[in-house]
């Protein structure tokens, strides 16, 4: 009984992909035919001669600036705005500004980055300052979430006895529950910067400015060579930022 089961789902499977290929029209005898892999294969030729002339650099370093710039603001953006959402959320404020913050914090979160961009740009205009809004309210949605996490995780003990020593409640959570959350909010705030620095990448696209626009705008007029510089940048820049982060974490975060 238990093989006849497995033959249905197998075949199952089968006649869904099937039906898939006949439904979105794809042609594999097409797709892998000899004028097809020879134009891909001109296609990927054009990419392996980077266009590195000293304007095309001036203008990669000026996006990379910018989407540098974008990524680092907005997630110091949301870290703030994460921290000052956290407290609610973690219930220090009564259970109905927790449920309230919560609701808040998902619906930041549940919408992507791009969609965020696409509204800010409509907003905003187009330019960096979109891209840098999207990225702080979706890292917000993320970092509050987990800052709230962290603060219902912290011994409550320092900071009760700071108010039982006439302490005010702020004064409790900067001497008292602070200190001891601080890495782990670092931590945390590192790595969604590892994450912006990837998605202001592509934020352009939409016309968030960036590298992402430079790239988006080289596509779309088929210049593959300088399309192959702005990849390249935008990799230098990610394994920069990850350098930075990790060093970051071994100073600060587990020290």
């Amino acid at each position: 009984m238990k093989r006849l089961v497995n033959a249905m789902l197998v075949l199952a499977v089968g006649v869904a992909v099937v039906v898939s290929f006949r439904y979105l029209g794809l042609d594999l005898i097409t797709l892998f035919g000899e004028d097809s892999l020879g134009a891909m294969g001109g296609y990927a030729l054009r990419f392996l001669s980077p266009d590195f002339s000293a304007g095309h650099l001036r203008a990669i370093g000026y996006g990379a600036l910018e989407t540098l710039a974008m990524s680092a603001l907005g997630t110091l953006l949301a870290a703030l705005l994460g921290l000052l959402l956290a407290l609610p959320a973690a219930g220090r404020f009564g259970a109905l500004a927790q449920s309230a913050t919560r609701l808040l914090l998902n619906a930041l979160r549940a919408i992507p980055e791009l969609v965020w961009a696409a509204l800010m740009v409509l907003a905003a205009g187009l330019g960096p300052n979109a891209g840098t809004l999207a990225l702080a309210l979706h890292t917000a949605g993320v970092l509050g979430r987990l800052f709230a996490e962290a603060l219902e995780n912290t011994p409550p003990a320092p900071a009760e006895a700071i108010r039982l020593q006439g302490g005010g409640q702020v004064a409790a959570f900067c001497y008292g529950t602070l200190p001891n959350l601080w890495p782990q909010l670092l931590a945390y705030t590192l790595y969604r910067w590892e994450n912006n620095i990837r998605m202001a990448s592509v934020l352009g696209f939409v016309g968030a400015g960036g590298l992402g626009q430079m790239l988006y705008v080289s596509l779309s007029l088929f210049q593959e060579a300088q399309a192959s510089t702005v990849i390249l940048a935008m990799l230098v820049l990610v394994f920069a930022v990850d350098a930075l982060s990790g060093w970051a974490r071994q100073r600060w975060v587990r020290a």
